[in-house]
C-alpha cells in the first residue's frame, strides 16, 4: 500500500464517497423486503377490514422513495468508484513509466522489454478493475451480508439457523478456491509477458524474418506461446467457472429449505406470508453477497498477482542517481575526459571484470580512437562517461570532476552519444533530429544533417525533413539511419562526442567526409570514436587498443605500428583484405 498511497491520496474524496453512496443502496435493499412484508401481512388484513387502501398506498410510496434513494446512491457510488479507479490507474501508469525512465541500464537489464510493457498495460488494468470493484463491493457485499443476517434473524431465529450451516461451508470453499487461484493468475501474467516479448521482437525484426524465410518458424513459435497462454489462462479461469455453479447450487438448496420449513411456520400460524417472502429475499441477498464476495476475492487474487509485478518496478532501487552529487549544478564546459585506474563489471557477483585498470586522458579538441576485437570492452568503456553505468573501481573525470559529482542531466547534456544500435522513433525526420536540440532553427538542423552527410538523401525524399519514419526508422537504410543519428548528436553541440561503431554501414568515402566535418563543426569538442575498421581511426590524435578489457597499446598510428604488435596485425589484415577486394 505504501507504494500506492501517493496515487490514491489526490482522489481520496472519490475513494470515500463511492463506498458511502453504495451504503445508501444497501440500506434500501435491506429495508425494502421488510416494507413489502408489512404491506402484505398488515395491508391485506386491513384491506379485509376495509381500511387497507391507504395503508398499502403509504407503503408503496415509501418503497418508491427508497428506490429513488437507492438509484441516486447506486449511480453516485458507481460514478465515484469508476472516477477514482481510472484517475488512480492513470497516475500509477505515469508513475511506473517515470520510474522506468529513471532506471539505469543495469536496472533495465533486470526486466525484459515485454515484461515492462505488460506491467504498464495489462497489469495496471487489472489493478484498476480491482480498485473499481473493491469500491463498489467493499461496503455493498458485507453490508448486504450483515444486514440480511440481522433482518432474517429478526423475522425468525429458528429459520435463520439454516444460515449457520450454509455460510461456513461456503466460506471454506471460497478460501480453497482463492488459495488455488493466486498462483495460477501469477503464472498467467508471466505467460503474457512471454507472448508480448515475442510479438515485439517479431514485429521489430520482421524484415530479418522475411529475409531468412523464417515466417513458418516464427508462426509456430508464436502459436506455441499463444497456446501456452491460452492453457494457463483456462487453468486460472476454471476457478471462476467452478465458483458460479457452486454458489448458485448453494443458493437454490438454501432457498428450497427456507420455503419448505418456512411454509410449515406459515401453516402453523407462527409466521406471516409476507415475512416468509421477506425472509426468502434476505436469504437470497445473503447468498448473493457471498457470491459477490467470492468474485471480489477472485478479482483481488488476480489483481494481487499484477500488483506484485507493479511494485517490483516501483520498489526497485535505482542504482544510479545524482542524489549525492557534490556539484549537481555544474555543467560540462571543456570536455576533458580522464580515466583513472578504472575497473568495471556489470554484475557484482561476477568474478572477472569487463574492464581492468583503464587509464588515459582525452583532451578537448582531440580525436581519440578505440579499437579492439569483439567483446574487448569498447562499448562498456564509453558508457561510463555519461554514467550509463558506474565504475566498479577507480574514477572517470570530466573537466577534472568525477562524473558521480555531476547532476545526471548536466553531465548527459554535455555528452553526445551515438550508440552501437542506432535508434530512431516514429515521427518526422525533423522531429527525430530535434532530440538533439528541440529549439534548433531549420538552418541549424540542415547544417547538422549536412555535416553528417544526411542532408542530400533527406532532400531527395518527397517530403524532405517532414518525411514520416516508421517505428525504429524501418523505412530508411542502415547507412541513412546511422547518419541521421550522427546528425542528431551533432545538433546537440556536445563538448564530448562518442561514436560507438556508428559508421559501420557507411562507405569509407562518406565516413571520411563525416570525420572531416568534426574538425569544423565540433573543433573544440572531444571526439571518441569506436571502430572496427582501422581506417576510421587511423588519423586520430590518440588510438587506444583494447583486448580482454585491458589497454594493450596507446598512441597515434605511427607509434602503434612500431610498438603494438596487435595493432599491426589488425592493420595488415584489413589492408590486405582491401587489396584483395580491389
Amino acid at each position: 500500500m505504501k507504494y500506492y498511497w501517493k496515487y490514491i491520496k489526490p482522489y481520496m474524496l472519490f475513494f470515500i464517497l463511492g463506498p458511502l453512496l453504495m451504503l445508501t443502496e444497501v440500506a434500501g435493499e435491506i429495508v425494502l423486503p421488510k416494507i413489502m412484508a408489512s404491506m402484505i401481512d398488515s395491508g391485506i388484513g386491513a384491506e379485509v377490514a376495509g381500511l387497507g387502501t391507504g395503508y398499502i398506498l403509504s407503503r408503496a410510496l415509501l418503497m418508491i422513495a427508497c428506490i429513488c434513494i437507492m438509484i441516486i446512491g447506486g449511480i453516485g457510488g458507481h460514478f465515484f468508484a469508476i472516477r477514482a479507479s481510472v484517475y488512480f490507474s492513470a497516475d500509477l501508469r505515469q508513475g511506473v513509466f517515470e520510474k522506468v525512465q529513471n532506471f539505469s541500464f543495469k536496472n533495465i537489464d533486470n526486466f525484459s522489454t515485454g515484461s515492462l510493457v505488460t506491467r504498464l498495460t495489462n497489469d495496471i488494468t487489472q489493478v484498476q478493475n480491482m480498485v473499481r470493484m473493491l469500491l463498489i463491493m467493499a461496503m455493498r457485499s458485507p453490508g448486504m451480508l450483515i444486514g440480511g443476517i440481522i433482518m432474517a434473524c429478526s423475522i425468525n431465529k429458528e429459520l435463520a439457523l439454516i444460515l449457520a450451516f450454509v455460510i461456513p461451508i461456503l466460506a471454506v470453499l471460497i478460501g480453497l478456491l482463492l488459495k488455488t487461484a493466486f498462483p495460477r493468475f501469477g503464472a498467467m501474467q508471466k505467460k503474457l509477458d512471454n507472448l508480448n516479448s515475442g510479438i515485439q521482437e517479431n514485429i521489430t525484426n520482421v524484415r530479418v524474418i522475411k529475409s531468412f524465410v523464417r515466417q513458418d518458424f516464427e508462426t509456430e513459435k508464436f502459436e506455441n506461446a499463444n497456446s501456452d497462454l491460452m492453457n494457463t489462462t483456462m487453468r486460472a479461469l476454471k476457478i471462476v467457472i467452478t465458483t458460479m455453479p457452486i454458489m448458485t447450487l448453494a443458493m437454490n438448496i438454501t432457498t428450497l429449505l427456507v420455503v419448505w420449513f418456512g411454509g410449515n411456520f406459515v401453516v402453523g400460524g407462527s409466521m406471516g406470508v409476507g415475512d416468509l417472502i421477506a425472509f426468502t429475499t434476505y436469504i437470497t441477498q445473503i447468498l448473493m453477497s457471498l457470491m459477490m464476495v467470492s468474485m471480489l476475492f477472485l478479482q483481488l487474487s488476480r489483481a494481487l498477482a499484477s500488483s506484485t509485478r507493479i511494485t517490483e518496478v516501483l520498489k526497485t532501487d535505482v542504482d544510479l542517481t545524482d542524489e549525492n552529487a557534490g556539484q549537481k549544478d555544474k555543467k560540462v564546459e571543456n570536455g576533458r575526459v580522464e580515466f583513472k585506474n578504472v575497473s568495471f563489471k556489470y554484475y557484482e557477483k561476477r568474478k572477472e571484470n569487463v574492464l581492468e585498470n583503464i587509464s588515459f586522458t582525452a583532451e578537448p579538441g582531440e580525436i581519440v580512437g578505440i579499437i579492439g576485437t569483439t567483446g574487448s570492452g569498447k562499448s562498456s568503456l564509453v558508457q561510463l562517461i555519461p554514467r550509463l553505468y558506474d565504475v566498479t573501481d577507480g574514477e572517470v573525470l570530466v573537466d577534472g570532476v568525477n562524473v558521480k559529482d555531476y547532476g545526471l542531466k548536466n553531465l548527459r547534456d554535455g555528452v553526445g552519444m551515438v550508440l552501437q544500435k542506432n535508434v530512431l522513433f516514429s515521427g518526422s525526420i525533423e522531429e527525430n533530429l530535434r532530440w538533439g536540440d528541440e529549439n534548433a532553427t531549420m538552418e541549424e538542423i540542415r547544417a547538422a544533417a549536412d555535416a553528417a552527410q544526411a542532408d542530400g538523401f533527406v532532400n531527395a525524399f518527397t517530403d524532405g525533413y517532414n518525411m514520416e519514419l516508421g517505428q525504429g526508422g524501418v523505412n530508411v537504410s542502415g547507412g541513412q539511419k546511422q547518419r541521421l543519428c550522427i546528425a542528431r548528436a551533432l545538433l546537440k553541440k556536445p563538448k564530448i562526442l562518442i561514436l560507438d561503431d556508428s559508421t559501420s554501414a557507411v562507405d569509407t568515402a562518406t565516413e571520411a567526409k563525416i570525420r572531416q566535418a568534426f574538425t569544423t563543426s565540433l573543433k573544440h569538442s572531444t571526439k571518441i570514436i569506436i571502430a572496427q575498421r582501422i581506417t576510421s581511426v587511423i588519423d586520430a590524435d590518440k588510438i587506444i587498443v583494447l583486448e580482454d578489457g585491458k589497454i594493450i597499446g596507446m598512441g597515434n598510428h605511427n607509434e602503434l605500428m612500431k610498438n603494438c604488435e596487435e595493432y599491426r596485425d589488425i592493420y595488415y589484415s584489413q589492408t590486405d583484405k582491401e587489396k584483395e577486394v580491389s
